[in-house]
């Protein structure tokens, strides 16, 4: 895996406050700061804050993140975007007070899926993994120094289309999340689904 220089990073909705401290970029959100796409809440939202480079081909991305989840929906983690109607955002939410590893696929219309987490997870460090591969985006994620990775998701995202990819943060329903980010890396896909 290759670490990314922050630099090369572009944003999309950048957020009211964003510093490098050391390696570490430290993000805080702007006020009601969402991705979602019309399914169930009949909405859509397209202002969470987005920091990504091009990922090209079949290649995998890993960002590393801690914060304080405080309110409803906060939640930090990694993006694959196209464009406004095709993305994928992983990594951890608080929804009703519980904190779930997540991921939403969006083409044309989004979905979530959740997977619970324990409450120690709270200021640890959080890596999530996106491995794309043909039409197939596999979603891992680990807690701390842990030394293998926990199946997420695989889903569908249309081969043919170009993406950039990186970290990825949202307030849904407050302002001033603070979310530490740490270099995200890219390199080769999974070589398996079942072998990370």
């Amino acid at each position: 895996m290759r670490t990314i220089d922050w630099a090369t990073l572009t944003w999309l909705n950048e957020p009211p406050r964003a510093a490098l401290e050391n390696d570490e970029l430290v993000v805080t959100t702007g006020r009601e700061t969402d991705f979602w796409r019309t399914t169930s809440y009949d909405f859509v939202h397209d202002d969470g804050h987005f920091l990504g480079l091009p990922l090209e081909g079949d290649a995998a991305v890993e960002v590393t993140f801690r914060c304080d989840f405080e309110a409803a929906f906060d939640q930090a983690g990694l993006m694959l975007r196209a464009d406004a109607e095709h993305w994928i955002k992983t990594g951890v939410e608080l929804s009703d007070g519980i904190f779930y590893a997540g991921a939403v696929v969006t083409v044309g219309r989004s979905d979530w899926s959740v997977s619970p987490l324990p409450d120690a997870v709270r200021g640890q460090w959080l890596t999530f993994r996106a491995s794309r591969a043909g039409d197939a985006v596999t979603i891992r994620y680990r807690v701390g120094d842990e030394a293998g990775w926990r199946f997420l998701r695989l889903a569908y995202f249309p081969p043919e289309l170009a993406v950039s990819a990186g970290p990825m943060c949202c307030s849904p329903t407050r302002a001033g999340l603070s979310v530490r980010f740490r270099p995200a890396r890219v390199g080769p896909p999974d070589a398996s689904l079942h072998e990370a």
